[in-house]
């Protein structure tokens, strides 16, 4: 698949000859959120990825840039449904001009929508504009740090039921062979070799290349469970959402894994994934990831792996950090890495910023593929917005 051409900033707004310049001419007064709504627009670029419908025999289609700009509107007006945006759309003159509509029977139905929806997930739209974006705009640059940290994701679905056990063979007229001898437990006799154990998925991800590790992820909707800061245990039916996220709160890289899958075997092929898109210097996780695979996949990139140690039960371990940790501060000196550590936090913002503001909490459609084809629409927005804060023109200096 070829690479969609370079986009150049206002692309979109010159093409756009009845919008601009004279927006107060055509529109109605425009809201804060509009106006916002418009730059991402344009920081996007959605032209470059979604080719026009042919014109061929039959019923024209209708234009599907039109519709993948109105799903970023859903996600940045943070609209539930598809039928509440299309309701939207049918009040809202200025919204859906911005869109690409001149009049109210212009508007696809609810069906329409559907099926460009699954055409967009099954082209993977939002993540090929969203990577795009991150190269583009972050190319050249040697970022600090990378945050990562996965977030539960609620579906409306039900769980994928577990694999059934292996049903017993029919029976056959051939004589029955000879079982063999059972493994015996314990500790192997005098002499014997222990038979090895079996590499774990963390271990065998440092040989594998990313579509590799991507197909040995579970994907399907299933439970998921995990203990939050004050001790108490919560439960979901969904997926996880895993993110990179670097300075200024830029998502670079996501995987959608299904809710039961440990945050730790997912961090080597999110570093692949931001590897092909950025260079950066600091890997920061909290204990989850703690695990010796992780780190020295780390270090065999290059990068400083700075993770909260996991004592896991070790009342020893943990009460010497603490009193490590209490001398550095009775002499007043500081860890640099606990001050590069407190980044890390810019991965929990990011995450509770797209369900809360950019949609992730209104998951309507099913399966991996259209989840995280929705929850992509609002990453890609999130980054478009973060990162026109980051590269915006900032006004010259008045001469004194």
């Amino acid at each position: 698949m070829t690479e969609p051409p370079k986009r150049y900033v206002g692309a979109w707004i010159g093409r756009q000859p009845e919008l601009f310049p004279s927006l107060d001419e055509q529109l109605d007064p425009l809201t804060v959120k509009l106006e916002r709504l418009i730059i991402l627009l344009d920081t996007l670029g959605l032209e470059a990825y979604v080719a026009p419908p042919c014109r061929g025999r039959g019923r024209p289609a209708d234009d599907r840039p039109q519709i993948a700009r109105a799903f970023v509107a859903k996600a940045v007006l943070t609209i539930p449904t598809t039928s509440a945006l299309i309701e939207r759309l049918q009040v809202d003159r200025s919204l859906r001009r911005i869109c690409g509509w001149e009049r109210r029977s212009d508007v696809p139905s609810e069906a329409t929508f559907s099926r460009a929806f699954a055409e967009f997930a099954a082209q993977n739209l939002p993540e090929r504009v969203h990577e795009q974006l991150v190269r583009d705009e972050l190319h050249g640059h040697i970022l600090g740090h990378v945050a990562r940290d996965a977030t539960e994701v609620d579906a409306r679905e039900k769980p994928k039921a577990k694999p059934p056990s292996a049903a017993p063979s029919p029976p056959s007229d051939d004589p029955p062979s000879r079982p063999e001898p059972p493994c015996r437990r314990g500790r192997p006799r005098k002499g014997e070799a222990p038979p090895p154990k079996p590499l774990t998925r963390i271990e065998r991800q440092r040989s594998q290349t990313l579509e590799e590790m991507l197909a040995e992820l579970p994907v399907g909707c299933d439970t998921g469970c995990k203990r939050d800061s004050r001790g108490f245990t919560t439960t979901w039916n969904g997926y996880k959402l895993h993110l990179d996220v670097t300075a200024g709160m830029v998502p670079v890289s996501a995987i959608l894994t299904s809710a039961s899958v440990h945050d730790s075997q997912v961090a080597i092929p999110l570093a692949r994934k931001s590897q092909q898109r950025i260079v950066w210097l600091y890997d920061v996780m909290d204990s989850a990831y703690d695990a010796a695979p992780i780190i020295a996949d780390c270090q065999a990139a290059g990068r400083v792996a700075i993770i909260d140690r996991n004592t896991r039960r070790n009342t020893v371990l943990k009460a010497e950090i603490a009193a490590e940790r209490k001398a550095c501060r009775t002499i007043n000196m500081p860890d640099p890495d606990d001050l590069i550590y407190n980044e890390r936090t810019a991965a929990e913002r990011v995450n509770g910023s797209i369900k809360d503001d950019y949609g992730g909490r209104h998951l309507r459609v099913r399966g991996p593929v259209k989840v995280f084809c929705h929850l992509m629409f609002g990453v890609a927005a999130f980054t478009a917005s973060c990162l026109f804060n980051l590269f915006k023109p900032q006004p010259h200096p008045s001469p004194t």
